[in-house]
């Protein structure tokens, strides 16, 4: 509670925090919004592909023209992970296979890391996580995302003494959106395609957040960062309101809906008939609480906690998260704690990737939020065992035979190359966490 107080001295000293982003888009421009509001903290260096792009969304979010100009704009993200103005560096590409390379090359110059892109996370976390530790640097989740945010409270709630029965996040869900492609994703937002192309909203990613994709990546995130576990048929997105959560989200033997204790999940704002739950959690986190004894869960009662039916089980909510506006949180907490804002301990869920459709032999896949898969959360053991694709990796490859639709996809169905450095990164991870799973 005193990063503003250690920020101040940076100030004061001179010696400001500079962090370096690559990736100006969305997530990117919402901490490029906060950064002139924020002293002692600084950007010598921001790296998009589209350096126009970067330098005009700089100009949107309010940079007057001597900061700009004091920034460096470049297309190499090698260079400014380089460069030596840069202490924290921030990997907001969503490209899984590009975040791996950059946090690798992080790790190599001396840099902390704030990974933003979760699909890479998810991909290969553990691993990297583990040797930035070992080098006595920071990988860190990206504060203001979901999964930093869900991570955060599972922190609190045991350190607090209470047991973590779940955690996890809010969401639009019905069941056929797993098929929904880029074409027809807009009427489930209540947008024409005219309308989000004017704002320059992409399709394909906005279907990652609606087709489960996203959900899958966030949960494996939450779950290999906390110790949790995924459900052994995936996630069900039971619909719940944030005042329900302590009934629907505990074991099924206290009339809830889970299969164990200590398991991520996600509720859905929609009833299954699309009617819209009321007080629905759909842009927030929560964890649901044990008591761990009588004498704490008469205490839920006497402060007034929602409790189940049996008193024992209660439930902590955020209804809203601030994506790229809160990312400082994690920016500073590596700089001046030396302290990641959650990251990956274990390799306990996956997020894997499943046909939108038959598929035949031949055809490409596109990835997270495209025409022929969506990602599905898979225990990791369960995974390992039946070798199954990556959703990160599952983008740009070819079929080498044909999957069913709602089958999920294998190493072996895919023209893989086994030379790729992030299949490489993939692979040496699950060799070394085969074991624990």
């Amino acid at each position: 509670m005193n990063l503003y107080h250690l920020l101040q001295q940076r100030a004061e000293a001179g010696n400001p925090v500079r962090a370096g982003l690559i990736g100006a888009g969305k997530f990117g421009s919402m901490f490029l919004s906060q950064l002139p509001h924020t002293p002692g903290m600084e950007m010598p260096v921001i790296c998009d592909l589209d350096v126009p792009a970067a330098r005009a969304a700089c100009e949107t979010v309010g940079w007057d023209a001597a900061r700009i100009e004091a920034t460096r704009f470049t297309d190499d993200a090698g260079s400014l992970i380089e460069d030596s103005a840069v202490e924290v560096v921030i990997e907001a590409t969503g490209h899984p296979a590009a975040g791996l390379r950059h946090a690798q090359r992080a790790l190599s110059a001396g840099k902390h890391i704030v990974m933003v892109n979760v699909e890479a996370d998810v991909l290969a976390g553990a691993l990297l996580a583990e040797r930035f530790r070992a080098a006595g640097l920071v990988y860190s989740m990206a504060y203001g995302d979901q999964p930093a945010l869900t991570a955060e409270m599972v922190d609190w709630a045991r350190a607090a003494g209470f047991g973590v029965v779940a955690a996890g996040k809010g969401t639009k869900y019905l069941p056929e959106y797993h098929e929904v492609t880029p074409d027809d994703v807009w009427q489930h937002y209540g947008l024409t395609a005219a309308e989000a192309a004017a704002a320059g909203m992409n399709s394909q990613m906005f279907n990652s957040f609606l087709d489960g994709t996203k959900s899958a990546i966030e949960m494996a995130a939450i779950a290999n960062a906390c110790g949790l576990q995924a459900p052994t048929d995936g996630l069900a997105f039971p619909p719940c309101s944030r005042d329900d959560l302590q009934n629907v989200l505990i074991p099924r033997a206290f009339g809830g809906t889970l299969e164990r204790t200590e398991q991520v999940e996600v509720v859905s704002s929609l009833h299954r008939d699309g009617r819209e739950v009321a007080n629905d959690l759909r842009w927030g986190v929560y964890v649901v609480l044990e008591a761990p004894n009588d004498y704490a869960a008469a205490c839920f009662r006497q402060y007034g906690l929602p409790t189940d039916a049996s008193g024992r089980y209660s439930a902590m909510f955020k209804p809203y998260h601030l994506i790229g506006m809160e990312l400082g949180i994690s920016v500073l907490s590596a700089a001046l704690r030396n302290e990641p804002t959650g990251q990956a301990r274990d390799f306990n869920a996956d997020a894997v990737a499943c046909a939108k459709r038959d598929l035949k032999p031949g055809e490409m896949l596109d990835g997270e939020g495209g025409y022929t898969v969506w990602g599905r959360l898979m225990p990791a053991r369960e995974s390992l065992r039946i070798g199954a694709l990556p959703i990160g990796l599952a983008g740009g490859i070819r079929l080498r035979r044909a999957v069913a639709r709602g089958a999920v996809l294998n190493w072996q169905d895919v023209e893989i190359d086994a030379a790729d450095p992030a299949v490489r990164l993939r692979r040496d991870m699950e060799t070394r966490f085969a074991a624990s799973g």
